[in-house]
């Protein structure tokens, strides 16, 4: 599941700049960078949030959600060529993702938290058994 549409790009960006990001060399255009854009950021949201325990993806996207996706689909798209305002907004857009992440911040949709994953069963240990020493720290 996406957290942003090409229309939420649009709304926020204009559609002239994205017109612009979906172009290609020979003048034409290419939808499916923004779609890419708008998955890959999706994705990215998703490892924070299922970080943070969410169920991933989420069924209801807070729009704080869907306006930090929009943020970081247009860094993806200006790939090397982002202005600093671009650039700005995707900074803050993670810097909110990690705090998400830290438990610093909960999200909620219509006033009601957000459904945490009910992975428990899914937790187990992590053992470390010892062998043969590989290095005896001698030099090679």
């Amino acid at each position: 599941m996406s957290y942003c549409t090409r229309q939420d790009l649009i709304d926020r960006f204009s559609e002239r700049e994205i017109l612009e990001l979906e172009s290609n060399d020979d003048g034409g255009t290419d939808a499916e960078k923004v779609a890419l854009a708008i998955v890959d950021a999706s994705g990215e949201i998703d490892g924070y949030l299922a970080g943070a325990g969410y169920a991933t993806p989420l069924s209801t996207v807070p729009p704080i959600i869907t306006g930090y996706a929009c943020d970081i689909a247009r860094y993806r798209l200006y790939d090397n060529d982002a202005t600093e305002q671009v650039t700005k907004r995707y900074e803050l857009g993670i810097k909110f993702m990690r705090a998400v992440a830290k438990g610093e911040v909960r999200l909620t949709a219509n006033g009601l938290p957000l459904q945490e994953s009910n992975n428990a069963d899914l937790v187990g240990e992590a053992s470390f058994e010892g062998g043969r020493q590989v290095f005896n720290g001698g030099g090679f």
